[in-house]
């Protein structure tokens, strides 16, 4: 594997999931609505990896196209609301994007840091950095009117950390 950036502008990689645009708009929108806004600087996503190191860009690439190409996109769902005791998230369900994980997994295994290599929780965080109490109030808010609901995947992304809000690398489209 080589190094898809110069030493300079090396850093960690995160891959995400990419929702349809409806759903990104709704996903969006809630974190608008429900996140501090001087810590709101992402859009809402559904992360797969934090923290690849930058030398495995090539090979990722290549293994991220292989999942998507000509793939048609996994079913996905909104299963239910998690507690991040400090945050409130969307339970993110989908057996299709959990397979093509667990053989990023298998792939980057001695890549990947505690955090990647632990259990995954998929899910799209609205609110972070709060007290545990406003977490619990919109945790509760939220659980009355609650309804489970497809979500649109429409491929996978990567993007470079480099301490503020993240950078493109690759975008791979299913079918």
């Amino acid at each position: 594997m080589t190094d898809a950036a110069p030493p300079s502008m090396a850093a960690p990689i995160i891959v995400t999931a990419l929702f349809g645009r409806g759903d990104q708009g709704w996903f969006d929108a809630q974190r608008t609505e429900f996140f501090p806004p001087e810590r709101n600087v992402l859009s809402a996503h559904c992360t797969l990896f934090h923290h690849l190191p930058p030398s495995s860009a090539d090979e990722l690439k290549h293994r991220l196209g292989q999942a998507t190409r000509g793939i048609r996109a996994p079913d996905a769902r909104v299963a239910g609301l998690m507690s991040l005791g400090r945050g409130v998230a969307y339970r993110i369900d989908s057996p299709g994007l959990a397979a093509i994980r667990a053989d990023l997994v298998e792939a980057f295994a001695g890549l990947l840091t505690p955090q990647d290599a632990g259990g995954w929780r998929p899910h799209v965080t609205i609110q972070n950095k709060v007290t545990p109490n406003v977490a619990k109030l919109l945790l509760d808010r939220l659980g009355k009117d609650f309804r489970p609901r497809p979500v649109e995947l429409t491929g996978l992304a990567t993007w470079w950390y480099r301490g503020g809000p993240w950078e493109a690398l690759s975008r791979h489209m299913f079918a």
